[in-house]
Formats: structure tokens, C-alpha cells, sequence
């Protein structure tokens, strides 16, 4: 508890610095931000290596090459693509001016400023990634920011704190260590923006939290990202696709595939593609230095426990174990890629976001059956079809609600500098990539600067005392 308090004090503190920091010196200048945006990228670069050793201490097991991908090199497109086109992200943004005042020189555009103090709250699963991305948004919108890692990483949010603490001072931005503690205490700071990425049960506690003081909220929440694969699709290639983007990070993604509705033509197809492609990527898994980890004993445990009641509930559970390896006793927490045949909703599996290396495969023989499907449950985060019809591929995608589409692979919309990534409903709200990411972390404040005084007279028509008609003054307005 008194830990606890500290933390808050300092907090408190820490908020309060950074607010008075940015009333005295005001909105930073376009060389401050780029300069910012430079920080995080050299800070990446030169602690790649500590980044991958701390990363990999955290899981028991995580790829170096993987996470050089997604935790390092990942995270720099973001802050380019900021650097290239902030100078015009940054330009105010001329409107029209209503008819007749237009036409005697009234102004109209939009000022985009910078909210102020970002609180951000991020998780476990891509801690780097997920903690510096974000910031390509929310300094080049010329915020600061107060960071609170996850403790389920504690090595990597160790790093991330000592290396962003020495390339940033405390008013730009910094970082708080700690457990659930400080995190209720950091959700109730009154900052003027507060991002969240983690489950969508913390994420309820977070909006609750933030609504005392009224604190808008963008929030990437994840959830049940569903991969249809047409009869039209190369089922060889769609596994392939399919199952590096579930066996990446043990599929410990917010984004990972959730489950799969195969057409019923090509299932036993499908499911030995599967097979064949992890064979491909892994010739054994229990000591791989490629194959990832679950992140500890609790969450390894909420995995078998779902594979246990899918089970029960009459899912045929296809483990693909290439070496035949004994998981039974192991120093990591290693769960083998487990196909789930035949599920239905009466499983825990179905009903909950599965965070892990299992994938349920469901089959269909119209098209609209995963549709409805989709349709009937949460909006997901993510959304995929694998197929080259295009009719099919246009009802699929006009027909169903998801935070963002990928055709024919997994997160391709994620790596897309020019569009921005969140969640819809349950699955999030906002976005923080790109100039998407720019505008979400700005206040677009809207300026009209009237006609001149010498043309004031033109107004008196709509000013007391009235005469003639006013009713047809203010007809000619709304023409």
C-alpha cells in the first residue's frame, strides 16, 4: 500500500510537471517533433539486441528473428512515415465558409493542436511494439506522455523505462512500473487522452475509471478475429499464411486468427495443409529458439483448460507435435499448434478470445453461414478472407463489421503505414496509425474568422431592431 501511494504521488507530480511544462512552453515546434520521433527510432536501433534478450528472458522462449521483426524493426515504418509527412499533417486545413459571408472574405479551417498529457497503458504480448508504436501518432501530434508498462513483462519494462528515461526528459515523457495497483491508480489520473490495449474485461475497468474525469478513451481491445477460406482459394498457400500468423508469438496476438470457417469441400484439405506448413516452419518445438513460449504458468493453464472442454464437448483436438515431443514436462510453458475440429458454441473456446497456438476450424456451404456467424457475435477486430472470388469477397466484406480487413493473409492492414489500425465496439475504439493516428491524438479545433468590420452593415439584417421580413432574410441564408 505504501509502495502504491508513492507511486501515485509520483504520478501526481509527474502529471502536474508535464501540464505546467506545456502551458509555459506551448504546442512544440514541427523541428521538436520530428526531433522526438527521431529518439524513439535510434533508442530502438541501439538496443535491438538488449530488446530481443530482454523479450526472450520475459517468455522463457521468444525468437530472436521474431521478435526483431515485430518488437524492433517493426516498430519504425510508423515513425518514417510520420517524419515524411508531418509537415503536412501539420498544415491547417481550409474549409468553405457558408453562402453569402464567403463571398465577403469569412475564413474557415481547422487548427489541428495537441491534446496535452496522453496517458498510455500497454500489454504484454508485444511489449515493445506495443508501447513505442503508438507514440509515431502522439508526438507528432506534439503531445507528452506518462506510460505505464505491463508487470507480466517485468525485464522488458525494466529496459523500456531505463532506455526511454535516458533519450527523454520526464516532461516528454515517462514511465511507471508497477502491478494492478498502479494501474487502477494510473487510470484515475485526469490526463487529456488516455490509450489502453489489452482484454476487453481490464478495458470496461479502464473506461469506468477514466469517465470520473471525463477523459476520452481510445481503446484496442482484440477479440474473435474470424478467417473465412473460400472453395476458391490455394488451400496450400492460405495454411501457410494462416499458420505463421498463428504460431507467431505462440499466437499471442490481438490480431491472431480466432478460428477458421473452411467450405466444407476443402476441410480435410485445409486441416493436412496445416500440418504440412508447420512441419515446414519447425522440425521440432519443445526446445525451437523459434517457437515462442506462453507467457506463464496461469495463462498455459486457462490454454489446456480450454482444449480439455472442447474436448469434452466432442472436438477432435489434431495436435501438430513434428518431433512427437513430450509437453508433459518441459521448463517452458510450450503448447504445440492444436488444430480444433468440429466446434460448437457450448465451448469455453468459442466464447472467449483464445490467445494462443489453437485454432477451431468450422466448415461451411453458403457463404452467408459465416456471415451470420460473424454477425451474430461481438464486432472482431480483425477480419479475413482467403479466396479469389470477388463477388464472394465483396459480401463478405460489405456484409460484416470488424475493426480492420485483410485479403488473402493475416494483419496485412496493420503494416500499412496509410492506414489506421483499431477496433470497432467491442473489439476498440479509435485508431492510432498514420495520419489516422496523428489525427486521433489531436484536437481539430474548428476557426471561422468573420467578415470584415468594414462590411459589418451587411449583418444588420438579422440584428434588432427587425424589419421588413425576416423570414425571407433568413430563406435567402439557407438557399
Amino acid at each position: 500500500m505504501e509502495e502504491t501511494m508513492e507511486n501515485q504521488r509520483s504520478m501526481d507530480e509527474v502529471l502536474k510537471l508535464q501540464r505546467e511544462h506545456f502551458l509555459k512552453e506551448g504546442p512544440p515546434s514541427y523541428e521538436l517533433r520530428i526531433d522526438r520521433l527521431s529518439r524513439v527510432q535510434d533508442m530502438v536501433i541501439q538496443n535491438k539486441d538488449r530488446i530481443t534478450e530482454a523479450l526472450n528472458a520475459d517468455f522463457g522462449t521468444r525468437s530472436q528473428n521474431q521478435s526483431l521483426i515485430s518488437d524492433v524493426y517493426g516498430v519504425l515504418p510508423a515513425f518514417s512515415h510520420a517524419k515524411k509527412h508531418l509537415k503536412s499533417w501539420m498544415k491547417d486545413e481550409k474549409r468553405k465558409s457558408n453562402f453569402p459571408f464567403s463571398l465577403m472574405g469569412a475564413k474557415s479551417y481547422i487548427h489541428r493542436e495537441p491534446l496535452g498529457i496522453i496517458g498510455m497503458i500497454s500489454p504484454w504480448n508485444f511489449p515493445m511494439y506495443l508501447s513505442l508504436a503508438p507514440l509515431a501518432g502522439i508526438f507528432s501530434a506534439g503531445n507528452q506522455v506518462m506510460h505505464k508498462p505491463s508487470e507480466f513483462t517485468p525485464i522488458t519494462s525494466e529496459l523500456l523505462k531505463e532506455i526511454c528515461d535516458s533519450s527523454f526528459d520526464e516532461t516528454e515523457f515517462a514511465t511507471f512500473l508497477g502491478g494492478p495497483d498502479v494501474g487502477e491508480s494510473f487510470t484515475k489520473l485526469k490526463f487529456d487522452h488516455l490509450l489502453f490495449t489489452g482484454s476487453g474485461n481490464i478495458g470496461k475497468h479502464v473506461m469506468r475509471a477514466a469517465a470520473d474525469n471525463l477523459v476520452p478513451l481510445t481503446l484496442e481491445l482484440g477479440g474473435k478475429s474470424p478467417v473465412i477460406v473460400s472453395d476458391s482459394s490455394n488451400i496450400d498457400i492460405t495454411a501457410r499464411r494462416v499458420m505463421f500468423n498463428k504460431t507467431l508469438n505462440a499466437g499471442q496476438i490481438c490480431l491472431a486468427p480466432d478460428y477458421v470457417y473452411v467450405h466444407e469441400t476443402e476441410k480435410d484439405n485445409f486441416v493436412e495443409a496445416c500440418k504440412k506448413q508447420v512441419n515446414n516452419f519447425y522440425s521440432d518445438l519443445k526446445y525451437n529458439p523459434d517457437y515462442t513460449s506462453v507467457i506463464n504458468q496461469k495463462h498455459y493453464d486457462r490454454l489446456n483448460g480450454l482444449l480439455s472442454d472442447a474436448k469434452d464437448h466432442g472436438a477432435e483436438i489434431v495436435e501438430i507435435n513434428p518431433a512427437d515431443e513430450d509437453f508433459s514436462q518441459q521448463e517452458s510453458h510450450k503448447i504445440p499448434p492444436t488444430l480444433v475440429l468440429n466446434p460448437n458454441d457450448d465451448m469455453q473456446i468459442m466464447k472467449e478470445e483464445i490467445f494462443g497456438p489453437l485454432l477451431p476450424i468450422k466448415t461451411y456451404t453458403d457463404i452467408n453461414e459465416p456471415i451470420n456467424y460473424i454477425n451474430k457475435n461481438d464486432k472482431p477486430l480483425g477480419l479475413y478472407y482467403f479466396g479469389n472470388n470477388k463477388s464472394e469477397q465483396s459480401k463478405v466484406v460489405n456484409s460484416t463489421t470488424s475493426g480492420g480487413v485483410t485479403v488473402n493473409d493475416i494483419m496485412g492492414h496493420i503494416q500499412q503505414n496509410e492506414l489506421g489500425f483499431g477496433g470497432v465496439g467491442p473489439s476498440g475504439m479509435g485508431k492510432y496509425d498514420g495520419f489516422d493516428g496523428f489525427m486521433n491524438f489531436s484536437n481539430n479545433k474548428p476557426i471561422y474568422k468573420q467578415v470584415s468590420f468594414r462590411l459589418d452593415k451587411f449583418l444588420d439584417p438579422i440584428r434588432p431592431p427587425y424589419k421588413g421580413s425576416l423570414q425571407g432574410v433568413l430563406e435567402k441564408l439557407l438557399k
